[in-house]
């Protein structure tokens, strides 16, 4: 099974850079999605605010696990090779590099051939800010810290996850994400109802947004960009985020391309303060988007190579009886 579900990851692995996420193709985010809203408006005015949501959390999580386990059980007893095909449905949909490339890509065609009205609009898709009142640096900012936080969250982590426990991994980590997209904010209606969910996001990213970061200094150094300096902003701008996790990846992608990142942004028309991330070594560009999906690429490439190589021994050990 071992071999099976690795299988299962690099083709899933392929089919994510090859395809992406169709748009109007079903898919495991949106079944999540629709759960957890379902359970919003069961549990939201029935318990105090924190405990209905760690008991969505449970119930989302539990949803998660034991429903691709059960199906992936079946396709284990049916043949291995149903359970190869499955496993890498889920795989494929539990990765989201290509998705996030084109998303990003977006903002750049908008940006440098409509303009920048048009390119508020296309990151305004990506990021959670106000984008009516960035300038065209700040446009490419939010896409390429879009860029280098998913590169944890939508690629590395789940990779993570499923380097360990299969796709079942990958499903589980895939909800814990998706919970704290949905209900993980800090406003009126989820500072407590969220706040089980947010935190339990910031503990499954804790390693993996780490070894992102290390995959990433290593990738900058493959794909041609400066080494020395992400490393080097990453140990200096690493916690310079309210996000225990997000400031790894994206210090390392500054220093990478050497550019400043960060900084006050506004959200529902309130300035919130924070920090810079990077030297302002030089102006942000446009083309700083496309240097961020070459780390991007680079990284997913490692990761992968590197789970493959894990997961080969385990079987080497596993079959020698050690």
């Amino acid at each position: 099974m071992i071999l099976c579900s690795t299988i299962a990851l690099v083709l899933g692995f392929a089919l994510d850079w090859i395809i992406g996420d169709p748009h109007g193709w079903p898919h495991i985010v949106i079944l999540y999605g629709k759960l957890i809203a379902f359970l919003e408006k069961k549990l939201y005015s029935r318990m105090d605010k924190f405990t209905g949501g760690a008991v969505l959390w449970f119930c989302v999580i539990l949803a998660a696990g034991l429903g691709s386990w059960i199906i992936l059980f079946i396709a284990w007893k049916i043949h291995p090779a149903v359970y190869i095909v499955l496993g890498t449905i889920l795989c494929w949909q539990c990765l989201a590099a290509k998705s996030l490339t084109a998303e990003s890509k977006r903002v750049y065609t908008e940006l440098t051939e409509k303009g920048l009205d048009a390119g508020r609009k296309a990151v305004s898709w990506i990021v959670g800010r106000d984008t009516e009142v960035l300038d065209e640096a700040g446009v490419v900012k939010a896409a390429v810290e879009t860029v280098a936080e998913n590169t944890s969250d939508g690629e590395i982590a789940p990779m993570f996850y499923m380097m360990l426990f299969g796709p079942v991994g990958g499903c589980v980590y895939k909800a814990v994400n998706t919970m704290d997209s949905m209900i993980g904010y800090v406003n009126e209606r989820y500072e407590h109802f969220g706040t089980f969910a947010a935190k339990a996001d910031d503990v499954f990213n804790f390693i993996p947004a780490r070894l992102s970061a290390l995959l990433m200094i290593l990738a900058a150094d493959l794909s041609g960009y400066d080494a020395k300096a992400a490393k080097r902003i990453w140990k200096r701008d690493r916690r310079k985020h309210a996000s225990p996790n997000s400031a790894h990846t994206e210090s390392v992608m500054a220093g990478a391309l050497g550019i400043r990142l960060a900084g006050d942004a506004v959200y529902g028309g309130v300035v919130h303060k924070k920090e810079f991330i990077g030297d302002d070594t030089r102006p942000v560009e446009a083309d700083d988007i496309y240097r961020s999906h070459r780390v991007l690429m680079f990284t997913s490439y490692l990761a992968l190579i590197g789970a493959c190589v894990i997961r080969i021994i385990a079987m080497i050990f596993i079959g020698s009886g050690l």
